[in-house]
């Protein structure tokens, strides 16, 4: 009898501490969204690595993103991606071809560059995960995102955030399928001074182009 009540005791323990630790996740994604919200721009630097070990795949990239409210302008991969928050421009310059498409917003596959720093808040369950120490006294508090979608690409998410600057360091998306994607944030750079056309597209800039519109 002692033993079963010692075991209810035990369970009954991991429970609560389970329901604090999401209580603490959801707290701390409450301050970086606050924080966050303070800003009148977003512009990052950052790091890109998809890994997918089963099919023995590794590729690293750097990139730039600007975000301001539902507009954003994109640089990866030798591809830019410009949003005026109603249509998508994916300029190809290396083929000279640019892709026009307008917004989704009803779209869930894929993460849209304008949203990746407030996409946490609808659509998953979160619980507090590990803490990793970095050089220079940082501390990176990550919190885990289940997708409640079931038929969601992505088994779960791994949202890093420096606990003193309440800013996203890391995301890790892990797929289904075996495939894991890191986003790393090299430099933050919050109310930049970007140029009044930063978000428009002008096709006169691109006289020779091909451009397919949907």
């Amino acid at each position: 009898m002692k033993i079963k009540l010692v075991c209810i005791s035990l369970l009954y323990a991991g429970f609560t501490l389970a329901q604090n630790q999401d209580t603490q996740a959801e707290k701390l994604l409450q301050e970086v969204s606050e924080t966050l919200a303070n800003y009148s721009n977003i512009a990052i630097d950052f790091s890109y690595e998809l890994v997918n070990r089963k099919e023995y795949i590794k590729q690293k990239e750097q990139g730039t993103l600007i975000v301001e409210d539902n507009k954003y302008l994109l640089h990866l991969m030798g591809i830019q991606q410009l949003s005026d928050g109603k249509h998508i421009h994916t300029i190809n310059k290396e083929n000279e071809e640019i892709l026009i498409e307008p917004v989704d917003t009803n779209l869930s596959e894929g993460l849209n560059p304008s949203k990746l720093f407030s996409f946490y808040k609808e659509g998953y369950l979160f619980s507090w995960d590990i803490t990793q120490p970095l050089y220079g006294g940082r501390t990176i508090q990550f919190v885990k995102l289940t997708p409640i979608d079931t038929y969601a690409q992505a088994a779960y998410l791994l949202l890093g955030i420096d606990t003193k600057t309440k800013h996203i360091y890391k995301l890790i998306e892990v797929g289904d399928n075996g495939t894991e994607t890191t986003l790393t944030v090299n430099k933050f750079t919050p109310n930049k001074t970007i140029a009044k056309n930063t978000f428009v597209f002008s096709e006169a800039n691109y006289p020779n182009y091909y451009i397919d519109r949907f």
